[in-house]
Formats: C-alpha cells, structure tokens, sequence
C-alpha cells in the first residue's frame, strides 16, 4: 500500500526541477499525439512558439490574453490567501463589466477622462458588491463559499444575457442581439498598440504585492488564512476582514469586465468573460499565490493559448486536438504540484498477533 506523506524538505531548486521535468513529459506524451495526427511534433511546437511571439501583432494578441489572467489572478489571490475558494470571478467579471457599460452608455457626453474614471470605479463597485453576497453568507450563516460562488456566475452570466436580448438591446441593430457600441470617449486608449490595461496590470501586481506583504490588512490576510482561530487569539476581527477583502478580490475582477468591455470588446456582451474567471483559478494556483509569479505564469498561459489557435490555421489542427495539447500539459503542470507538496511512501504492513 502506498500513501501521500507532505514534504517538509522542498526547496526553490527542487521544486522547479520536478515542474521542468513535468513540462518535458507533457511535451514527450503530446509528441505521441501529434505523431497520431500526422504531423511533425517538433514543427507543431516551433509553431506554437511561432503563433505567439512571431510578430509584434501576435505579441500585441498575446499580452491582451494575458491582461485578464493576470488582474483576476490578482483578485482571486487574496481570496485564496485566506482559504476562501472565490470560484465567482466570472461573474464578478460580468456585473463589474455590466456597472461600467451602464456609465459608459448613460453618461457618454462626459469628458473621455473623467468617464473612463468612472467607469473603472464602477466596475470595482460592480465586482465588489457581487463577492460581497457570498462573503456575507459564508460570515453570517457559515455557507460554502465554492457553491455559492459558483452559482453566482450562472446568475450574473443570465443578467447580462437578459440585458442584451432585452431592455439594453441596441434598436439600430436590425434585430440582432447586440448592446450598442461605446462612444470614443468610453473607450480605453492604446499604448504601443495595446490597451492601456497592460499598465493598469503592471500597477496592481505592484500594489497587490504591497498590499500582501507591507500592509496590516494583508498581514491580517495571511493570519486568517493560516488559522482563524489564530486570528481570533491576536484579536483580528475575522469575519471583517473577510467582507473588506472579498470586496477587494471582487473589485478587482470588476476591472477586468470594465478593461474587456472598454478595450477590447467596445460593448457589453454575455461573452465579455471569455472564461478568464476559471482559467485565472488555474494561474493563480500555479503561482504558488505569489503575485510577482502571476505575471510570466499568465504571458506562458496566454502564449499557449495564442500559439494553439495558430497551429488549428497552419496545421488544420481541429479545435478539440489543440485543446488536447494545451489540457495535456496543464495536467502535467498541474499534477507535478502534487510530487512538489507530497511525497510518495509506502505504508508499512501491520504484523500480525497471534
């Protein structure tokens, strides 16, 4: 009988070691696929790299993949920072994308500036809110947060649907389902030929990095994620530490749906999530919830999604083969966290009394 015994002795070296080798096998097994396909494994991978980084057009393509990732890691860091599983950033996405399209459609005549302004802080205030529902729950009736967070996304997702087939229906559309346009001004300006979201990325890894590591309040974080009870004895008010950072981690998810509506999408749409809610879950664990690490794990991330949509065109890969790629090596990513955090014994035999 074998059985998982937690590590004690991992180091930096080690740990990056087992990852190296859990890529190289994922590349090896994929090789076997794409052998399977009919096609050169070793031309599919200079694609994929090629797909990503060969032109300033696909870098620009990539960065705007990974902008979303890497603020909604962000958020959903500081939730996991306190063992608080926020699977909700989807929706907190969809209501802070949904409260800066409501100024961005109702208060058009506003100067450029100040109505981008706005617009940010609305979709802080539109995430916030909606992580505040299940942190309310979870401090006041002790609920799961997974589910709740998890149903919350169903709900908001069908709200912003319910807009665009509904009451924000644009009626020079000629019936198609579609929320009409942002005017310039509600428009974030480029830099480099990318949105500005790339630097309002940047600055929140900053600030988040700050915030966790030379702030009380994420001082606090850390304590109450390693024990409440801990927390409690020092005298930190768990539970208010729980609502302020929910709203903080919603908050920043918020930005994401008001840069993706803003910067990339133009409008509100019931797409305007793209899925960034779930796959960031995968970035932020990947991390190690170290906020300088968010970064380069989201540009791989989003570079591996850029570089699969290149080989579907070049290789006339189908969709499902080039999502087999990419799951292939986030499962070996993913597992080798396992070996990094356990290690593998076995169970000594009971010998017998007569």
């Amino acid at each position: 009988m074998l059985k998982l015994v937690k590590r004690s002795d991992m180091n930096t070296k080690r740990a990056f070691i087992i990852r190296a080798s859990a890529v190289f096998l994922a590349l090896i097994i994929s090789a076997c696929f794409i052998l399977l396909l009919g096609h050169n494994p070793l031309e599919v991978y200079i694609a994929l790299i090629d797909g990503a980084f060969g032109s300033w057009y696909r870098i620009q393509d990539t960065i705007t993949i990974a902008i979303p990732l890497i603020i909604t890691s962000l958020g959903i860091l500081i939730a996991f920072k306190m063992k608080f599983w926020n699977i909700g950033a989807e929706g907190q996405i969809c209501m802070g994308a949904f409260l800066a399209s409501y100024f961005a459609l109702s208060f058009n005549h506003l100067p450029k500036p100040l109505l981008l302004l706005i617009m940010f802080f609305g979709g802080i205030i539109g995430g916030g809110l909606w992580a505040l529902i299940p942190a309310y729950l979870k401090v006041r009736f002790g609920t799961n947060e997974t589910i709740i967070t998890l149903m919350l996304n169903y709900i908001a997702i069908k709200w912003v649907t319910y807009l665009q087939y509904g009451p924000w229906k644009d009626p020079d559309s000629m019936g198609f389902p579609k929320i009409a346009d942002f005017t310039d001004n509600a428009l974030l300006p480029e830099v480099f030929g990318i949105h500005i979201g790339w630097i309002i990325a940047i600055a929140l890894v900053i600030i988040v990095y700050l915030f966790i590591h030379h702030t009380k309040m994420g001082y606090e974080v850390s304590v109450v994620g390693e024990s409440q009870d801990t927390a409690r004895y020092g005298g930190i008010n768990v539970k208010q530490i729980i609502l302020k950072a929910l709203f903080i981690s919603g908050g920043l998810c918020g930005i994401v749906g008001m840069i993706q509506a803003s910067g990339v999408d133009g409008t509100l749409s019931v797409d305007i999530t793209s899925g960034y809610g779930y796959t960031a879950i995968i970035t932020t664990w990947l991390s190690g919830l170290n906020s300088a690490v968010i970064i380069p794990v989201c540009v791989l991330f989003a570079a591996l999604t850029k570089g699969s949509s290149f080989i579907q065109i070049s290789f006339m890969i189908p969709q499902s083969a080039a999502e087999i790629l990419q799951s292939m090596i986030l499962f070996f990513v993913l597992g080798s966290e396992l070996f990094i955090r356990y290690r593998i014994e076995r169970r000594k035999a009971k010998k017998e009394v007569y």
